[in-house]
């Protein structure tokens, strides 16, 4: 399966709180953190909700 790399690049501070709980399961904690997940309609779809703070590699 493939696998997609998701860094953040914005701060979370200020952000609503789903946008953070977002964050926190995609595993992003703090700015500059890269993860990597399977890609799936799942995953793509909280990427998509915080696309103003991550980059996909």
């Amino acid at each position: 399966m493939a696998t997609i790399k998701v860094k953040q690049v914005i701060s979370r501070i200020g952000c609503p709180k789903d946008q953070r709980r977002t964050l926190d399961a995609l595993g992003l904690k703090k700015t500059g953190r890269v993860v990597e997940h399977n890609d799936n309609p799942a995953v793509r779809g909280m990427i998509e909700k915080v696309k103003h703070l991550v980059s996909v590699e």
